[in-house]
């Protein structure tokens, strides 16, 4: 039987690119399309009219959300109490957020990423990987100039795995600086990440090591939005396996 899947932020960029993926796939079906922009169109490949009512995703298994934090923080509780699981691409979630969210869903399963294409669930994980044999590092994200966050969610969950698998890092001696910002916004480890925001790119991110003689970048590009869908479908036919909260989509990778 197919997974019957309902997506927030439905006529969004990422929403609408969901909807696609989930009609095309025959494992999955969309039963509800929710948005309060394009109330009463087809969702994208479906017959699925979008509604701005929560009400309309009861008796769906899953519900994709790509919307807003301040949305997200409003219709994951009232998702959770429904009994249904959650598969959570908003950015922007604080971790009291996330504590809260730990706290209601108890009789279904939600999983928070904040970045869903495989290759930057591998960029993230090799990066952790390469930080203990570095003396630098620092990461370049690169976004379509419609991003209102930065860093992105991806900058900082690299950041934290990098800074959670090293604590030894040289500083740049660099003092004398033209503008504020010029080095990047620098973490609580000592990261620096900079932020670039450019017309015609969709999602990238390098994050380049240093030591003496020689330096590693491990980069990472997402040419269009249905890079993300594989992951997507991943987590929701892989939810039910992880009960709670689950951040990032390792685990469903085996990672």
């Amino acid at each position: 039987m197919a997974i019957k899947v309902g997506v927030l932020g439905a006529s969004g960029r990422m929403g609408s690119e969901v909807c696609k993926a989930v009609c095309n796939d025959p494992e999955t079906t969309l039963v509800a399309a929710i948005d309060e922009m394009k109330i009463g169109q087809d969702a994208t490949n479906s017959n699925i009219r979008i509604t701005d009512d929560l009400s309309n995703i009861e008796g769906a298994d899953v519900v994709v959300d790509f919307t807003t934090a301040n949305s997200a923080r409003k219709n994951l509780p009232a998702i959770a109490e429904m009994g249904i699981h959650a598969v959570v691409g908003t950015t922007g979630l604080a971790e009291t957020d996330i504590e809260k969210l730990k706290g209601v869903f108890t009789n279904s399963n939600c999983v928070i990423a904040s970045n869903f294409a495989i290759s930057a669930v591998l960029m993230m994980r090799f990066s952790e990987m390469a930080a203990p044999h570095f003396d630098n590092v620092e990461i370049i994200e690169y976004h379509h100039n419609s991003k209102i966050d930065a860093p992105s969610g991806t900058a900082l969950s690299t950041a934290e795995r990098i800074g959670a698998s090293s604590k030894s890092w040289n500083q740049s001696s660099t003092v004398d600086l033209a503008f504020d910002g010029a080095r990047g916004g620098i973490t609580e480890d000592g990261i620096s990440i900079h932020s670039v925001r450019m017309e015609g790119m969709v999602a990238h991110q390098d994050v380049i090591f240093g030591t003496e003689g020689q330096t590693l970048t491990i980069r990472q590009d997402s040419y269009d939005r249905s890079s993300f869908m594989p992951g997507v479908l991943i987590a929701v036919k892989g939810i039910e396996d992880y009960p709670g909260v689950t951040l990032g989509l390792e685990k469903f990778l085996h990672l």
